[in-house]
């Protein structure tokens, strides 16, 4: 039984309150270890430590930082193993997908803000006929916090410190209480890397107490959060009136819209990974499936075969394509949505029920499943599952698909599958979605904005659009 503790100012500190969080381990549904239920004295503590931290980090040459970014990088190459297994076990996820994506993903966001800061500059105006001149500085803000969720924990974690302490901000990080363990470990990891103290902190609670102090704390200046989209309304009504600024990364329904005249081979197997990737609970997942009718009933068909080989196994089952869901209340959740289909009329075509992995029988595993419906509006198609539950609908004409596509209130991605490119300028356009992949899917670029519009969220992160989010623009306007 492992107790993990708080980051702050350079050291791991027990709670101050000495109360603690149960973590359970997804694959066999036991706890494993506590975390701590911080209150409102170690977030006070980690904002002060924050705080002071930022009056010389803010000051420090940005090539230093990025020594240091790259630094941390590669001590988490280095610990590859070790946290791809800490991963695994407190998620839930195939070990396998912890060492491919995840672990090396956290490594790739601190290297590439490590470089990207390097390069990151400002605009300036010559104004002519008035010999004047314009130009445009970009100061840190001062403490930012980073609240991260609990289904890409490492990794999303740091697509949101790295570029806020690039920039020369101090972070205090909340992690999901659900998945706090690589967070833990990634203290030790900066303290090697010769991070200074107070520029990262890490605390560990619940979200309505540890989290909404956090957010609320006068001291805090920006807010980074993506999770669901129920908890980001109420964060920026909590912070409204504060003036903070804000970026809120939330919810997905995406639609994956397949036309007959698309690769099909390369669009079955790439199908299978965006409905079921990481047991389905990735906020880009395509979980509504549109496919026109002239290869539908073969679609159908080829898919349902290849979901049922779809082995679901422990984690650390070499063979294992889907792992654990991350928490028995999420699995019970997931399992309803299967009810109310039916009850809406669904035809559940495979899967729909929790299995019981030999050894691991209190474990939270669920077969894939995927539904056939026949209206876009029914809640299963409308509602956000984060699981590994698909449905399948076809379609015969493209304004068609384009109304059910935007017919929805998330607009955070999309994926299209086409080769016809006067059909592509017209999706890509007209699809309402931050991001929009063509013929692939989760392929992506740390240089591009990411992020989602309508209730997917607020503000872009990824390259030089979460940089210039982490600073603060000061125009200058001399005349000579």
């Amino acid at each position: 039984m492992s107790k993990i503790k708080n980051y702050i100012n350079g050291s791991n500190i027990l709670p101050l309150s000495n109360k603690w969080i149960d973590n359970y381990n997804p694959s066999n549904g036991e706890v494993y270890g506590k975390i701590p239920n911080s209150d409102k004295r170690d977030v006070a503590l980690a904002v002060a430590s924050a705080k002071k931290a930022f009056k010389t980090w803010s000051k420090t040459d940005r090539n230093e930082r990025s020594k240091i970014l790259a630094k941390i990088a590669d001590l988490l190459e280095e610990n590859l193993d070790k946290f791809a297994k800490a991963e695994s076990k407190d998620n839930g996820k195939p070990l396998s997908l912890a060492k491919l994506i995840d672990i090396p993903r956290a490594a790739d966001n601190f290297r590439f803000f490590a470089h990207a800061i390097t390069q990151f500059g400002s605009e300036s105006y010559e104004s002519l006929g008035e010999e004047a001149i314009n130009y445009t500085l970009r100061h840190p803000i001062g403490v930012v916090a980073c609240i991260s969720p609990w289904n890409l924990p490492l990794y999303l974690l740091t697509w949101k410190i790295a570029p806020a302490i690039a920039t020369g901000n101090c972070v205090v990080a909340k992690p999901s209480e659900v998945t706090p363990m690589t967070a833990y470990l990634l203290g030790d990891i900066c303290t090697k890397a010769g991070l200074p103290k107070g520029v990262l902190n890490i605390v560990h609670g619940l979200g309505k107490t540890t989290g909404n102090t956090l957010i609320s704390h006068k001291d805090v200046k920006v807010i980074s959060f993506t999770g669901g989209t129920k908890t980001g309304a109420i964060i920026a009504k909590t912070v409204a009136p504060m003036f903070k600024k804000i970026s809120l990364e939330l919810g997905g329904k995406n639609p994956n819209i397949i036309f007959a005249d698309c690769d099909y081979k390369q669009m079955l197997k790439t199908t299978l990974l965006s409905s079921f990737s990481n047991q389905g609970q990735i906020c880009l997942c395509g979980s509504r499936i549109f496919v026109e009718k002239p290869i539908y009933e073969k679609f159908k068909t080829d898919f349902i075969k290849a979901v049922k080989n779809l082995k679901v196994a422990h984690p650390n089952n070499k063979d294992a394509k889907i792992g654990a869901l991350v928490s028995k209340s999420h699995l019970e959740k997931v399992l309803s949505y299967v009810k109310i289909a039916k009850k809406e009329g669904a035809n559940l075509l495979c899967g729909g029920e929790k299995i019981m992995v030999k050894g691991y029988e209190k474990g939270y595993y669920m077969q894939p499943t995927v539904l056939e419906i026949q209206n876009n509006n029914c809640k299963v198609n409308q509602e956000e599952i984060f699981g590994p539950i698909v449905t399948i609908m076809p379609f015969e004409k493209e304004n068609e698909v384009l109304k059910m596509a935007n017919n929805i209130r998330y607009g955070l991605s999309a994926s299209l599958w086409t080769n016809n490119l006067k059909r592509t300028l017209k999706f890509t356009r007209e699809i309402e979605a931050g991001i929009i992949w063509v013929n692939t899917w989760m392929l992506r670029d740390l240089r591009t904005p990411f992020g989602g519009v309508k209730d997917s969220g607020v503000g872009r992160e990824g390259g030089f659009e979460v940089l210039r989010f982490f600073t603060e623009p000061k125009n200058i306007c001399l005349k000579y």
